[in-house]
This record gives structure tokens, sequence and C-alpha cells, in this order.
């Protein structure tokens, strides 16, 4: 098959999906690999790195994307992808439709097949191309949430860790999954006094044995209500695969925060799990609502796009093996579970009755 990647064009990202070695690997199995013209350089890799082993390079994304049978990519296509998709094209990368009905519609029109990194999906409901950046996500919410938190950022200006005569900071994290996880390791371990909200009471046990600066809770609203508006950092990881994101923060619940306060909502590319949660980039990452300030961008691996490349690769690289292998990969139900879109249709239940 002739896999196609793409430079990525969404706002200061910087990964790759396939780092060379992978690349490598796919032409070794007998596939045809184009790589758009320096891809893979905001990552540490250069052009040279992918045609020593054998990888072809496309001039431009028109090029690739014509020679490309299947276009694996890292985010979701935007409008200098789109005009080059194909209704033959299959494309596999995080696409979070829940939050994009314009996107929705764009591809449904196109008619291509829709294998969405986010919804391939485990029998035992694991997500396993979605954990990798889920984690990186989660590390980089709690390192920048501390950052903003600073005078000089607009924030309290407290240390989240706090030492001896001081107190310690107070973090709130919505969700103990893979992001959340992360979140709360990377609080715990800085010192601060850490409250996970979470359903399943596996992942509160888990939680649980981070340390005893960390207390793990069923998110009943009043006492959400009452953690948040005690906290000064706030990270919001809520997950329903494939669907939007549940608001777990009111804008009545910010008002009682104090100024200078942060939020980040990690679950924003399925639409934010704040309800004044709106979508950033890394050019522009954050504003203040009811004076917290809240750190909402898109696509938060993409700032350390070295390791994630290594990461996110690291994970899709069978998957990409059974897509290339042709008809057969059908018989993957994890697979058949990741299609979002098909033919014109939208594919995956959690899409479904979509307004577009």
């Amino acid at each position: 098959m002739r896999i196609g990647v793409p430079r990525e064009t969404k706002t200061l990202e910087g990964r790759v999906a396939l780092v060379p070695a992978a690349a490598g690997d796919l032409v070794k199995r007998g596939h045809e690999v184009w790589l758009e013209k320096d891809a893979g350089v905001k990552s540490g890799f250069r052009d040279d790195d992918y045609t020593a082993l054998g990888v072809k390079i496309a001039p431009d994304a028109a090029a690739l994307y014509e020679k490309g049978e299947m276009i694996v990519k890292v985010k979701e296509p935007i409008a200098g992808d789109l005009q080059h998709l194909r209704q033959d094209h299959l494309l596999f990368c995080y696409l979070h439709l829940a939050a994009e009905p314009a996107l929705t519609k764009q591809l449904l029109d196109i008619g291509l097949t829709g294998v969405a990194f986010e919804t391939v999906e485990l029998p035992n409901g694991d997500l396993p191309l979605l954990a990798p950046m889920s984690i990186v996500a989660g590390k980089i919410g709690v390192q920048v949430g501390t950052h903003l938190l600073h005078q000089p950022m607009g924030g309290k200006g407290k240390l989240l860790g706090g030492l001896p005569s001081t107190e310690r900071g107070n973090v709130v994290v919505f969700g103990a999954g893979k992001a959340g996880g992360a979140s709360a390791a990377l609080a715990a371990s800085a010192g601060a006094n850490v409250t996970v909200f979470e359903m399943r009471q596996d992942r509160m046990d888990e939680m649980m044995r981070l340390g005893n600066n960390v207390t793990a809770l069923y998110p009943y609203h009043d006492v959400v209500a009452r953690a948040v508006a005690a906290a000064d950092l706030v990270v919001g990881a809520v997950l329903v695969t494939g669907a939007r994101a549940p608001h777990v923060v009111t804008r009545e619940m910010l008002r009682d925060m104090e100024d200078g306060s942060v939020l980040v909502d990690i679950a924003i590319d399925q639409g934010g799990c704040f309800e004044t949660s709106r979508p950033t980039n890394w050019k522009e990452p954050t504003y203040v609502e009811e004076g917290v300030t809240h750190f909402c961008v898109t696509n938060m691996p993409g700032a350390v796009p070295q390791t994630s490349s290594q990461a996110i690769c690291a994970a899709i690289l069978p998957w990409v093996n059974k897509l290339a292998a042709g008809g057969e990969w059908r018989g993957n139900q994890a697979l058949v579970r990741g299609i979002n879109v098909e033919g014109g249709k939208l594919v995956h239940p959690a899409l479904e009755g979509m307004a577009l």
C-alpha cells in the first residue's frame, strides 16, 4: 500500500505520525511510504533520516495526498488538508468529531473512510492509541498550570508544593484515566494537596496509592463545588469515548474561586469539560473568565513533538500494519470500532444524532 505522511498544519504543531525507524519498517514490509518534505523536522527528524530507510519525499501537500492511499497523520485535517482528501482515501489520525460538526460534514461530503485513533477500542474498553498522548497532556497540564499560577503570568503567585511555614497548593483533577492519572501523579509528586474526582472504584483506589496527599472522591455536586472553590489549579480530564465531554465545572463554581486560579481543560478536544471552556492554540493559549485563567489548547502534546512523536508512533505502528494489509483489517473489531465516518455516513455510535 502507498502510505502518505503529511506535514501537520495545526498552529505550532510539531509532531509527525511516523518516525524514520517506523517508516523504514513499513518499507521493509513492502509498502511504499511517502513523507511530505520537512514533515519531521520539528520533531528532530530530517528528510535524509527517512530517505536513508527507503522513504520517498513529496515536495508539497498536493503531491503527498496524490500519492497516498492511506493517509497517516496526527491531528484532524484542517483547511489545507481537506482540499486534498479524496473519497478513496483511508484516513488514520485523531479526529475528535464530536466537537467538530463542520469538519464532520466536510468528511461526510468527501466520502472517505476515517478511522480515529481515539476510538480504536480494545474489548476491555482500553483506548491504546489515545493513551500515550493522554499521558503527555496530563503531565503538560500540570506543568503549564504551575507556570500560570506565577504572578508575572497573571496567577495568584502560589507555589503548588509549598515549603515549611507555607501552605501547600490545592489541585483538583476530574477523571482518573490516563490523562487525569498523569496529572494527579505529577501534582502529588510536587507536594500539592490533590483531590481526584472519579466514578470508578478501581481508579479511586489507584489514585489513593499515589500518596498521603491524594484524596479520591465520587463527584457529588456539592462536594465538587467546595473543592473547586478551594482549588488553585483545576485539571479536567473527563472522557466519554467518541462523545462530547460532559461539563463538570459550571460558571457559577468559577465565581467562588480566587482570582488568579487556573483551569486546564485536557478534554477540550472533545468539546471541553468546563462550561467556560473554548478552544485555544499554542500561539494564544489562555484567556480569563470570572478572574480565572483558562488553558484550553487543543493539541497540548504538540508542544513536545520529539517525545510525543516517538510515543504516538510506537502506539500506532502495529495498527498501521494491520490497515495496510488490505481488507483483512475489517475483521479486527478494535479497528472497526475506530471507524467514525465511511461512505458519507456517520458510523461510530457516539456520533449518532449529531447536529450537522
